[in-house]
């Protein structure tokens, strides 16, 4: 053991830093696995959010006077405290422009980490199920908290655009229509099998849940909406900056990143073209995924969530069989990850949820339903390395292993960067194709549409926001500029997935700007970074091990773009 107390101060600071911010966040903590205050939900009025403030700026000083005589020696040591310093500025300029006080986004706003901390509460016995209720009891309070904060950046004149607006009103209709009309969190808890006293409770909890819910509907649609009235889609460039800052870890040249994204656009309209042939000879790259979403071609259709969701759970179990032990070690925890169905309303696209540090609870994978019930496999195999394994289920669940060597904010999406981890998933889609997991035609042009939607997002993210003008060659709007009606008739054109797909979509890149740059800007980091760290083996003669470059990678755990690329080419 290393007597010497300085050994780990910055990583004692940031354990600390997440431990304090736990305090605040129940929410947090339980994503965490830690079961204090389970029964509570966090502060969302502008006091709650300044509480989060005063701590950032708390752990900066208490840095900045750890490091005063320069950058510690240690590398994990250095990188944490690389990461603490850029993570907690950008998550404080990010407050201080009042973006916490105009969040209403389907996706990305604290009603919807409210729910989703709902589903990955553990529902063994009646105690946890009077822990649930407790806390769908104290959901008025916390959503009155939201909109207080709401309200105040009213005041100051910051809203949320109406279209967002719009879309949360039409989600909580969705949650408030389960269950008969009971709402969302009668369904959730209808099926626990409980006493007489704790089933009162439960439903009580419950009404009261989708009470808060109705009222938070009904003011943001009377209230809030009228006033938002006027406010823009597109967020302009300095907001932009700060939000890119925020999710991506890096000062963004804007400029730079949006042609990239049309090259990126342009080589991968040819080659699904090519791929689209294979599938079905002279169709276009509709046709053929047109063709797909009716017939499935190789990879087949599933009727129904339950069997679409068993389904998926085998993709994942094969893809561990497949490489563990060839491309990663993936023994022990790693190998538990669950494929679920996502609860109604959720936005279009699936998502993924970490596992407790303890790993008590899994990492899973959340299929969200589609309007027919129908799952063609094409389109979803993909997605599913994407969010399982070797995307992110692996990465975090290999941080979550690291957590007491590292830091629990180093190892955790506390300290997350999401253009790293997203980079990482998508990274890992094409790694999947590299190792030929792709066999045919049909789940290869699923790829390659999963590849283009994330180009498509950097071309008209930025563009939207940003209201670029569009090149003369585009198939949409050419010599225009962006507006969101562009965005959307680009979208659909290109990406597949419905219309369903599409308008989420476009909320989601205009409720949450600069976020879904991330995943192609982070593909690039973590391609970047290999090809440099192979160029340099080659240089000085050495044999470049890709699994071993793969688990070096995976054990620094999270930095952001800053950083990334010259630590994965030191590699």
């Amino acid at each position: 053991m290393n007597a010497d107390p300085t050994a780990r101060a910055v990583r004692d600071l940031a354990d600390d830093h997440v431990r304090r911010l736990a305090e605040l966040d129940p929410i947090l903590a339980g994503s965490l696995g830690w079961t204090a205050r389970q029964d509570q939900l966090p502060d969302l009025s502008p006091d709650g959010i300044a509480a989060g403030d005063a701590v950032h700026r708390d752990t900066l000083e208490q840095l900045a006077a750890l490091t005063a005589a320069g950058e510690p020696a240690d590398p994990d040591e250095r990188r944490c405290a690389r990461l603490l310093r850029e993570r907690l500025g950008a998550e404080l300029a990010h407050s201080e422009a009042g973006e916490p006080l105009r969040t209403v986004q389907e996706l990305f706003s604290p009603v919807a980490a409210m729910r989703t901390a709902f589903t990955l509460m553990p529902v063994a016995d009646e105690a946890d199920w009077a822990t649930v209720a407790a806390r769908a009891g104290r959901l008025p309070a916390a959503l009155d908290g939201y909109r207080a904060s709401l309200a105040e950046g009213a005041r100051r004149g910051m809203h949320a655009a109406p279209r967002q607006v719009e879309g949360v009103v039409r989600q909580l209709d969705t949650w408030l229509a389960d269950a008969g009309g009971r709402g969302w969190f009668a369904a959730f808890t209808a099926p626990a099998q409980v006493g007489p006293a704790l089933r009162a409770d439960l439903d009580n909890g419950a009404a009261a849940a989708a009470g808060a819910l109705a009222g938070l509907r009904d003011w943001l649609r009377d209230e809030y909406l009228p006033a938002a009235h006027g406010t823009p889609d597109g967020v302009g460039a300095d907001r932009y900056r700060i939000a890119a800052r925020y999710w991506n870890g890096t000062e963004i040249d804007p400029g730079e990143a949006y042609e990239w994204g049309w090259s990126e656009f342009r080589r991968l309209h040819a080659e699904m073209t090519a791929e689209a042939d294979r599938v079905r000879p002279g169709a276009t790259i509709a046709e053929a995924m047109a063709f797909l979403d009716a017939d499935g071609g190789e990879s087949g259709v599933v009727e129904g969530g339950e069997a679409a969701r068993e389904h998926l759970q085998k993709i994942m179990d094969g893809a561990i069989g497949a490489l563990d032990g060839t491309q990663f070690d993936l023994s022990g925890p790693i190998r538990e990850v669950e494929s679920m169905l996502a609860p109604a309303g959720s936005a279009a696209a699936p998502y993924y949820t970490v596992p407790s540090l303890d790993f008590s609870r899994p990492g899973r994978t959340w299929l969200p339903a589609t309007p027919d019930d129908r799952y063609p496999m094409w389109s979803l195999i993909s997605t599913w390395y994407h969010e399982g394994v070797p995307g992110h289920h692996l990465q975090l669940a290999s941080w979550a292993l690291r957590a007491e060597e590292l830091s629990t904010y180093q190892a955790t999406v506390v300290g997350g960067v999401s253009a790293n981890i997203e980079g990482w998933a998508l990274y890992a889609e094409q790694l999947m194709d590299e190792l030929g997991h792709f066999p045919d035609p049909g789940s290869r042009l699923g790829y390659l549409n999963g590849q283009m939607l994330r180009a498509v997002r950097v071309v008209i993210d930025i563009g939207m926001h940003l209201s670029l003008p569009i090149p003369a060659d585009s198939p949409v709007g050419a010599g225009g500029r962006w507006t969101p009606e562009l965005g959307r008739e680009f979208f659909g054109r290109h990406v597949g997935g419905g219309d369903a797909m599409a308008d989420s979509e476009l909320l989601r890149y205009l409720g949450g700007p600069g976020q879904a740059i991330g995943y192609k800007l982070g593909q690039r980091a973590w391609l970047d970074g290999r090809e440099r760290a192979r160029a340099a083996h080659v240089a000085q003669g050495r044999e470049f091990d890709l699994a071993a470059w793969h688990a070096a990678a995976l054990a620094q755990g999270s930095l952001g773009l800053d950083d990334l690329v010259g630590e994965l080419a030191a590699l």
